[in-house]
C-alpha cells in the first residue's frame, strides 16, 4: 500500500504541467553546456554565421572555413538566428535551445486536446526533443510551428496561421506540409489571402539586413544546396533515415524520393476526400499525426535528430487512438527503438551493425504511419467515440 502510495505521489508530480516546462528547459540547458564545454557545436555555427554572411553578403551556401560545412537553411532564418549569433557563443546556443523548446512546449500545451493527453504527449517527446537539441537542430522549433499552424488553422485564426507557416516555409521548408490542415479553416478566403501577403514580407525581410539582389540570389542558391544535400545523403550511412531509406539499405531497392512523396501525397489526398470526416476532431489530429510522419518517412534530408517532428506525430497518434495491446507495443517499440536507438542507452553493438546500415530507427514510425494511414482511409469516425476519448468535437 505504501509503495502503492508512493508511486502515484511520483506519477502526481511528474505530470505537473510546472514539473513538465521545468525539465525542458533543464534538457535544453543541460544540452547546451554539455555541447559547449566538449566544443561540439558546429551546427549552431553554420546558423550563426548564416546571419553574418546575410548581413556581410558573403555566399550562404559554399564550405566555410568557420566550420567546415555547408548550410542548408533559408536566407529568412538569419532573421530568426540574428537575436543569438550576436551573443557570445556559449549564452547564444543555450538561448536558441531553450527558444526552441519552449516554442515545442507552447504548441504541445495548445493541442486540442484534453491537458492529460497533452502531458503524455509532451513525456512520450522529451527524449527525442533532447537528441535534437544536442545537435542545436531547429527541428524542434519546426515541430512546433507545425502543431501551431495546425491549432491555428483550427481556430480560424487565418494571421497567426499565415505566419507560422511562411516562418517555417522560408526557414527550412518544411512549413509548407502545414498548408494539408487549409481544409479545416472554415474562413478559407481570409487565409488565401493573408498567405502571399506573410509570403512577401518576410520574403523581403532579410532584405533589411542585407541587399535585395544578395537575397533573390540566395534564395536561388538555396534550391540548388537543397537538391545536392537530396542527392549526397542517399549515400550517407548516418543520413536517409526514412522509409525510403530503410528500403534502399535493407533491400537494396532504389525509390526516387518523388515517387516516394506522390504516394504519400496521393494517400493524404484520398484520406481528405472524406469530407463527411472533417467535422471530428480525431480524424483531424490524425491527419496532423500523418503528415508529421510523412516529413520524416518520405523524405531524404532527414537525419536521427530530424525524428522530433515524426515523434511528435507518433506521440499524437498513441493520445488519441483506443488503448491496446497492440498501440502499446508499438509505443513502447517506438521509444525503444527510434528513440533510444541513438543514445548510450542502447547497446552500441546493435546501433552500429544493425540499426544505423539499415535505418532501423524507422521502422516503429513505420508501422504506426500503416496504422494512422489505414484509420483516415478505413476507419468511420463517430462522436461518442470522441466523448470516449476525451475529444469533443
Amino acid at each position: 500500500m505504501q509503495l502503492k502510495l508512493t508511486l502515484n505521489s511520483i506519477l502526481r508530480f511528474l505530470f505537473q504541467k510546472r514539473t513538465i516546462i521545468c525539465i525542458y528547459i533543464l534538457l535544453a540547458i543541460v544540452a547546451s553546456l554539455k555541447q559547449y564545454l566538449n566544443g561540439s557545436f558546429n551546427n549552431y555555427l553554420i546558423f550563426k554565421y548564416v546571419f553574418w554572411h546575410t548581413w556581410e553578403q558573403k555566399p550562404l551556401y559554399e564550405l566555410d572555413t568557420a566550420y567546415l560545412d555547408s548550410n542548408h537553411y533559408g536566407p529568412f532564418f538569419s532573421i530568426l538566428i540574428a537575436p543569438f549569433a550576436i551573443l557570445p557563443d556559449w549564452l547564444g546556443m543555450l538561448l536558441w535551445n531553450l527558444v526552441n523548446a519552449i516554442v515545442l512546449l507552447i504548441a504541445i500545451f495548445k493541442l486540442p486536446l484534453s491537458e492529460r493527453h497533452q502531458k503524455i504527449i509532451a513525456w512520450i517527446c522529451a527524449h527525442e526533443c533532447l537528441t535534437s537539441l544536442f545537435s542545436f537542430q531547429f527541428n524542434v522549433g519546426i515541430t512546433g510551428l507545425i502543431l501551431l499552424s495546425f491549432i491555428y488553422m483550427e481556430k480560424q485564426q487565418s494571421i497567426k496561421a499565415a505566419f507560422v507557416i511562411v516562418v517555417g516555409l522560408l526557414a527550412k521548408l518544411y512549413g509548407i506540409v502545414a498548408l494539408a490542415f487549409f481544409l479545416f479553416n472554415k474562413k478559407k478566403l481570409n487565409f488565401m489571402l493573408w498567405l502571399p501577403l506573410m509570403l512577401i514580407i518576410l520574403f523581403c525581410l532579410p532584405m533589411v539586413i542585407s541587399s535585395p539582389s544578395f537575397i533573390v540570389n540566395s534564395y536561388r542558391d538555396w534550391f540548388h544546396s537543397l537538391t545536392s544535400k537530396s542527392m549526397n545523403n542517399e549515400v550517407n550511412l548516418m543520413a536517409d533515415i526514412s522509409f525510403l531509406g530503410f528500403i534502399r539499405k535493407t533491400f537494396g531497392l532504389h525509390i526516387n524520393v518523388l515517387y516516394g512523396c506522390a504516394f504519400g501525397g496521393l494517400l493524404l489526398l484520398i484520406a481528405l476526400m472524406r469530407t463527411k470526416m472533417y467535422e471530428f476532431k480525431q480524424y483531424r489530429m490524425l491527419i496532423l499525426s500523418y503528415v508529421l510522419l510523412c516529413l520524416v518517412l518520405f523524405n531524404t534530408n532527414v537525419e536521427s535528430p530530424t525524428y522530433i517532428i515524426g515523434f511528435a506525430g507518433l506521440a499524437i497518434w498513441f493520445t488519441i487512438v483506443e488503448r491496446s495491446g497492440y498501440t502499446y507495443f508499438l509505443l513502447i517499440f517506438a521509444i525503444i527503438l527510434t528513440s533510444f536507438s541513438p543514445s548510450d542507452l542502447f547497446p552500441k553493438f546493435i546501433r552500429q551493425q544493425y540499426v544505423i546500415p539499415y535505418a532501423l530507427k524507422a521502422v516503429p514510425c513505420i508501422l504506426i504511419w500503416f496504422d494512422i494511414t489505414y484509420r483516415l482511409l478505413f476507419i468511420k469516425f463517430e462522436a461518442k467515440k470522441e466523448i470516449e476519448l476525451g475529444h469533443a468535437k
